[in-house]
């Protein structure tokens, strides 16, 4: 069963945050949770259209900064006033919005953070970053990503879930987080498994070039595993499908979701920092800027919503 009482939705009063608010008071309203409403001001680092260069930083400054904020805050809960939820509007500082949300959110006990990505790609990825995918690998709680889309599926809509699955005790916990959204919104979890058929170079010289060759039962030793995964953190209380292909994690995760039409992808992460994420990145994090349909993460450490 998931317990769900705050809700954290970062703002930055883009198209995209609004897209992500729809998502948060559905949440709010299907939970009886509350929601935190926050503006992170951070000068010269995201407020690029409401900063002008010949300014100082000033006390001032970030005054009529928080000014403006307040204004639209008072937009957005205006605009769900009638709604049964509580919001609560909040701003915070900070040099950049990331470590702000996630501050915000371990002192006020959030549940769940709601954020929209703006999907960025190529060299405006790399200069820029992005805000959800450092929420998604420091947050202590789970985090729900909603892509910005041009044509926005609604909150309700949750028919196909897919569960990727390595076997770890992390996707097993993410697969049972799957499992109670499923209940809640009745939709049927598809399990996927990706062999990556890259072997070590020292394979080669015995002639085997992939892990096919090395291991010719893999697949059918994985829908074993898969089959046994599924009875003992599902039963038969959600419908579910197995699928198993091979190639690069993200990639095939991304690929299934938009041919097969996922509503969700609830996948785990394992939370690596430091030089460890700068040398492997992470599957998550791909998943969470390239997937075109709304990704539930699920903590590897901290807050669990079952």
């Amino acid at each position: 069963m998931i317990k769900l009482n705050k809700i954290l939705f970062p703002t930055d009063f883009s198209r995209c945050a609004d897209q992500a608010l729809e998502h948060a008071v559905f949440l709010a309203e299907k939970y009886d949770a509350e929601i935190h409403v926050l503006h992170a001001v951070t000068l010269f680092n995201d407020q690029a259209g409401v900063v002008n260069d010949e300014f100082e930083e000033t006390e001032e400054m970030i005054k009529k900064l928080e000014d403006i904020a307040e204004i639209q805050l008072n937009k957005v809960t205006d605009a769900h006033e009638n709604d049964d939820i509580k919001i609560i509007k909040a701003q915070t500082r900070g040099i950049s919005a990331a470590p702000a949300i996630l501050d915000y959110a371990s002192e006020n006990l959030i549940d769940l953070i709601v954020i929209g990505t703006h999907g960025r790609r190529g060299l405006g990825h790399f200069f820029l970053g992005s805000v959800a995918e450092e929420i998604v690998r420091m947050s202590e709680c789970p985090v729900f990503t909603i892509r910005e889309a041009e044509k926005p599926t609604h909150p309700k809509a949750k028919e196909n879930i897919l569960v990727p699955v390595d076997f770890s005790e992390h996707s097993r916990n993410a697969l049972a987080n799957a499992k109670e959204i499923a209940k809640s919104y009745q939709a049927k979890i598809h399990l996927l498994h990706i062999i990556e058929e890259t072997i070590h170079p020292a394979y080669s010289l015995s002639g085997k070039s992939s892990i096919f060759d090395i291991v010719p039962n893999i697949k059918e030793d994985c829908e074993k595993r898969l089959s046994k995964m599924i009875s003992e953190t599902i039963g038969d209380e959600v419908k579910t499908e197995i699928k198993i292909v091979s190639g690069q994690a993200a990639n095939e995760i991304i690929n299934y979701a938009k041919t097969n039409t996922m509503d969700l992808i609830v996948i785990a992460t394992h939370g690596l920092t430091g030089l460890e994420h700068l040398l492997l990145g992470s599957t998550t994090e791909k998943v969470v800027r390239m997937a075109s349909c709304p990704v539930f993460t699920v903590k590897s450490f901290g807050k669990s919503l079952i």
